[in-house]
């Protein structure tokens, strides 16, 4: 198997349904439209879109018509594609999907060349409310998952550090300023004297630490606005109605992370990150503004704002917490035959049965019942139907409970009832 690349597991795939059932509800009580873009894309309308860096991060080849093209290394770009060209869609645009990336990245824990992401865009007229909403969704998202306290959402504004930087040391050059952003976000993982020696050469040593250290600011509100590095830039204010905002949609479990400033190209203002406080993960979820990525599709007229989440990443996190997934229901039914002579009423009951949506085995390899019954045990089955010459002869069935070790008769023609019975009471023992 390539590196970077697993199979997945039952296991796997139960979290996996588990926070897409989550997210999609949500996405239905917020009224987002679910789309699902294109997993290829132009190689240039990546690079357009999101830096000519992004090369060394996705998977790129020339397909059989001579065109370069890559695997999808984010929801973003291909949402955006879509939303910019649907002229006909009345602003805001809200848009959600779920779906699988490629991004050849170093693997590690929680994060693959191949993983899901869940994602949500709002398309506007530069709204306020639209980078508030998207906080909203992502706080209520990991309620709903059953984290309780321990999210954090840390929020910036890359507008700020832009102001600082150009207050103070007076550099204009848009390409500079992205390489400082870039710098910046390098921090947690590197530490600032190791981006210090990496950018040696490129920039101002003592400029490249002060911005840096500036970048470790953190806080609430009140105690960034008094900060006299802070009090007198402007675009503070933004993020004073921002916070503002989340206190009336009950949005509490926020603080300023000036360090938090993402590392694509695309974003252009408010930006955050998610962390879970009793997991060491890293971040779950990423988002912000992104009004630069309209213009490049052609849309000036339009701003956007959303949020991307790890799904692998949040797996890890939701596995670190006891409790909170409810374990994933076993309501097997396995059905047992005496003799090969009544096979055919195994198959046809278990057609009936699964037709009712219940989950059915039997045996394939014309076992003895004593073995038939080893298997449903070692099958954790909840009941076991047993079908003999005699059951069949007064038209019943047998039903043994595998939990309470109970067995009765049961008629053909009530059988679906009393399974239904048995396994509510199961399920409220």
């Amino acid at each position: 198997m390539p590196r970077g690349m697993r199979d997945l597991t039952n296991n796997d795939t139960f979290y996996m349904r588990y926070i897409q059932k989550t997210f999609f509800e949500l996405v239905k009580a917020y009224n987002f439209q679910v789309v699902d873009p294109s997993p290829l894309e132009l190689l240039s309308t990546l690079e357009a879109k999101s830096g000519p860096s992004i090369i060394n991060e996705i998977y790129g080849f020339m397909d059989k018509g001579g065109r370069n093209i890559a695997l999808r290394y984010d929801l973003t770009v291909g949402m955006t594609r879509f939303a910019t060209s649907r002229r006909d869609m009345r602003i805001p645009v809200k848009l959600a999907t779920f779906g699988g990336v490629w991004r050849y990245d170093e693997p590690q824990a929680g994060r693959y060349r191949y993983f899901h992401q869940w994602d949500i865009e709002i398309y506007d007229n530069f709204s306020l409310d639209s980078d508030a909403e998207t906080i909203e969704f992502v706080s209520n998202f990991f309620l709903k998952l059953g984290f309780g306290d321990s999210i954090i959402i840390e929020i910036s504004d890359r507008r700020i550090i832009e102001e600082y930087i150009k207050a103070n040391f007076k550099i204009q050059d848009e390409n500079m300023l992205t390489e400082i952003f870039r710098a910046i976000d390098k921090v947690p993982k590197k530490g600032i004297q190791n981006v210090c020696d990496e950018y040696k050469g490129s920039f101002d040593q003592n400029i490249l630490r002060d911005l840096l250290e500036f970048s470790k600011i953190k806080g609430d509100i009140d105690s960034i606005k008094s900060n006299p590095k802070i009090s007198n830039l402007e675009s503070i204010k933004y993020l004073e109605k921002l916070f503002l905002s989340l206190r009336y949609r009950n949005v509490n479990n926020i603080r300023i992370n000036l360090g938090i400033v993402r590392g694509l190209d695309y974003y252009s203002g408010m930006v955050f990150e998610v962390f879970d406080n009793e997991s060491n993960v890293g971040s779950l979820v990423g988002g912000g503004r992104y009004d630069k990525l309209p213009i490049v599709f052609g849309r000036s007229d339009i701003g956007a704002a959303g949020a991307a989440g790890g799904v692998e990443r949040i797996i890890l996190a939701l596995q670190s917490h006891k409790n909170i997934v409810p374990s994933e229901e076993n309501n097997l039914i396995y059905i047992a035959n005496s003799g090969n002579d009544v096979r055919k009423h195994v198959l046809k009951l278990g057609n009936f049965l699964r037709k009712k949506k219940y989950c059915i085995e039997y045996d394939f390899s014309n076992k003895a019942l004593k073995k038939q019954l080893s298997e449903a045990s070692a099958k954790s089955a909840k009941l076991v139907l047993i079908i003999g010459p005699e059951e069949i002869a007064i038209g019943k069935v047998r039903i043994r409970n595998m939990e309470t070790g109970s067995e009765f008769l049961e008629d053909l023609n009530g059988i679906e009832n009393r399974i239904s019975s048995i396994l509510v009471q199961s399920q409220h023992f």
